[in-house]
Order: structure tokens, then sequence, then C-alpha cells
């Protein structure tokens, strides 16, 4: 039970713009997030949280999508950045952290998940683009928050602070998972098999922007996307391509070949179903026999059996164009996202708090039409017998997702954070409506 809870609330969104823009001005990319993961410990440990790392949040088993040339080289740009020493040795090499608050008292577990990776994006360098003109743009060429992760790890740093302030009328435990690599869903499965969720009783995540106005919320979003990604890597043979090509076994000629069969694949009478091959790269010279190619691509399907579908046209395609063209294929996975449904007795909850935390319009449904990682932490803590759900903060955006013009409304993130608190003093019960956070 949380009595009296009060919040300071233009000291707040001050330092929650104060976070995103250091966030947004130092972007990491998906396992390189060492700078942000430094500086989102730092700050929780100097709150009190008992801090976890590397295995103990991760099953570094079951990783996917994970560079290790990228790994080193992001650690000592952390390092160039500022990066805390200590954080960095007991990462161990896996980015993200967990962090618990333990009351003391007897109460349920509540965990929260904020994902903190950018996207590999150019920024954009017009001057009329707010993070530029304002000081904040990405420091790493290349790489941007053009998702609102920023956002979301300044969103989870804001809950932190509150609920440490008040840890003395709290009951049970507070647990955070700022969350590594969720862009390419590389990093919610090994979290999931890590077993760190499995005492939650309720679980929070959400999403800022997504095509949701200012103002509003929405409780309940639909049809997130099952999705695979892959890359395929074909190896042949190199030879003269003038003096004896026939020498050769053509790995470029195998990976067009599957790209091509790959997007006729029939889609599914049962649902959506998606495929795209994003990248391929392949070749050494103008005259030489392909020896080397690697496709880089993903399926989507609206539920787990058509994405399957989709991801098994591609193996048989795969397997059946080295086949055709004398190479071998190695099939990686690199990111695998399930859909989620959310506990009804969650979304009524966000739905009764919602409009005393700051937010215009409350909505249940919308569609998501994405994929998130998300799923396999939701599905893990549901596995377990405990409720758990995703939902939707709305923020004007300047440009859509994945864009080097994006940016967000920086006042959405305060609403954001009396949302999450007013739902976590709603499951210590005993609370009445006058005491919900509307200030």
């Amino acid at each position: 039970m949380v009595n009296n809870l009060t919040i300071d609330e233009q000291a707040l969104a001050q330092r929650l713009m104060s976070y995103r823009r250091e966030f947004h001005r130092y972007p990491e990319s998906a396992w390189c997030e060492f700078f942000t993961t430094s500086r989102i410990a730092a700050h929780l440990k100097s709150l009190g949280f008992e801090l976890c790392f590397s295995d103990a949040i991760i099953a570094r088993d079951t990783i996917m999508g994970r560079d290790d040339a990228n790994v080193a080289k992001a650690q000592e740009r952390a390092m160039s950045w500022g990066a805390d020493f200590e954080f960095l040795a007991q990462m161990d090499g896996i980015t993200g952290v967990g962090a618990i608050l333990d009351t003391g008292r007897p109460g349920p577990v509540i965990a929260l998940r904020f994902d903190i990776d950018a996207v590999d994006v150019m920024e954009s360098q017009d001057d009329s683009h707010r993070p530029r003109f304002l000081g904040f743009a990405s420091l790493a060429p290349g790489v941007a928050h053009a998702c609102g992760h920023d956002a979301h790890a300044a969103i989870g740093l804001g809950i932190a602070e509150i609920l440490a302030e008040h840890k003395e009328s709290l009951c049970g435990t507070i647990k955070f998972i700022f969350q590594p690599a969720e862009e390419g869903c590389r990093a919610g499965k090994a979290i999931a098999q890590s077993g760190w969720l499995d005492d939650v009783d309720y679980l929070f995540a959400a999403h800022i922007g997504m095509n949701v106005p200012s103002g509003t919320l929405v409780c309940d979003p639909q049809h997130f996307l099952c999705s695979s990604k892959f890359d395929l890597h074909f190896s042949g043979k190199p030879a003269h391509a003038g003096i004896e090509p026939n020498a050769g076994r053509n790995a470029l000629a195998a990976a067009c070949t599957a790209v091509s069969q790959m997007l006729a694949i029939p889609r599914h009478r049962d649902g959506m179903t998606r495929v795209n091959v994003g990248q391929m790269h392949a070749g050494d010279g103008r005259n030489v026999v392909p020896a080397n190619a690697v496709l880089m691509g993903e399926t989507r399907g609206e539920n787990r059996e058509l994405n399957d579908y989709m991801y098994q046209q591609v193996e048989q395609i795969a397997q059946a164009s080295a086949v055709m063209h004398g190479v071998k294929i190695e099939i990686k996975a690199q990111g695998e996202a399930i859909g989620l449904d959310n506990d009804p007795e969650l979304v009524e909850l966000l739905e009764r708090v919602g409009p005393h935390s700051g937010f215009t319009k409350v909505v249940r449904e919308k569609d998501f039409g994405a994929s998130e990682d998300a799923g396999y932490l939701v599905d893990r803590v549901q596995a377990k017998g405990g409720k758990a759900i995703y939902c939707l903060i709305g923020s004007d955006l300047t440009a859509g997702h994945h864009n080097g013009d994006f940016d967000i409304d920086e006042s959405r993130m305060l609403p954001a954070v009396k949302l999450f608190i007013n739902a976590i003093t709603q499951l210590h019960s005993t609370i009445s409506q006058e005491d919900i956070v509307n200030r």
C-alpha cells in the first residue's frame, strides 16, 4: 500500500529529458550498448538497487545476432565515451542490466522491461532536425536512436527514482530489465530462458510512438507478428571468369536464385505472411567467379504456425539453390519474435489509471503490425503463472520509426512514468482511488 505518493513533475520532466538526450547522443546498436548499460547501472546503483549482469539475466547459449568484432569495437568506444570500467567488467561482454528493489515486506514481484538499443541508421544532418540544432544528435555515424529506445531507458530511470524514494511505503519486490538487442529481436528469448523473470507476478512493457498520437494510451495492442531473422551463407569456389569459369562454383548465382524464389513463396491462406531479403553481399572482383555470398533476411507471420511455414520454405529454397549451383549453404538464426497476448486484468488496470496519468485519450485496441521480442518475456511470465502486458505510449513523431529524421514528443515521457507508478500502486491494492498520482 502506498499513501501520499507525490511527484515533483517539473523536476522529473527535466530529468527525463536530460536522460533521454544523453542516451540519444551516445547511441549503440544491438549487443553494443556498453556505455548505455554503464550509465543506467551507475544511476540504479546510486538509488540502492541490486544489480544483475551477464549470465544472471541472459542465457548466453541462446544469444542470436551478436558479432564479436563489433562488440570489441563497441567496448573500446564506450570506454572513450567514459563508461565505468567496473560495470564493463561485470558485463563480461554482454550488455543490459537487471535491477532489484526488495522492500523487505511481503508482496507481489513486479517487473518492468525497457529496451535500450539504437538503430543502424544515419541520423539527419539537416539543421532543422531538433536533436541537431539543440546539440544532442548522434555522435556515432550510422547509428541513431531512431525508434525511441532512448526515451524508454529514460522512462525506466524515472520510474526507478520514484520507487526508490518511496521504498518504505512499498511492499514486495520490483524488478527492472533494461534489455539489449531488441532491434532484430535478438535478446528477448535469451533473457526469458535465463529464468530471471520466473518469480514475476506482473510484467509491464511498452513502446513510445508506433503511429499513436501524443496524449493517447493504447492498452491492448493487437496482432504482434512472429518473426525469424536469418543469414544465409553460400560458399562456392573461385575461378578466373575468362579463362576457366567452368572451374568455379558461383555462390552469388546461388544467392540470386534463392532471393528470386523466396520472394515467390506463396502467401498462406490462413493469414498474413511476409518475407524480405534486406541485404546481399558477394564477390571479390569483376573477373572472379564469386566464391562467397551472404543474404540477410526475415520472415513474418501473424502467428507461430504461419511464420514457421514461411521459414521452412526459406530453408528448403536455400538448400535447393545451393544444390543447383554446387555450393555449400549455412543457415544462421539471427533473431526471433513470437506473438503476445495481454492479460485482461492488466488491460483493465491501465484503462483505469490512464486518465489519471496524463493521457487525454485511452484506447483499448490498435493493430501493432510489427514484431517485438518482448513476446518471449510475456510468454515466460505467463507460463510461470504471472500476468503481463505490453502497451503503447502515444507520441507525435517527426518521421517514422527507423528513419533518420525521427524524433519524439519528449513531453510524453512523464505520463508514461505516472502510468506505471499508478499501475504499481494499484497492484499494491488497498490504495484508494483518491491516492492515485494525479498531479
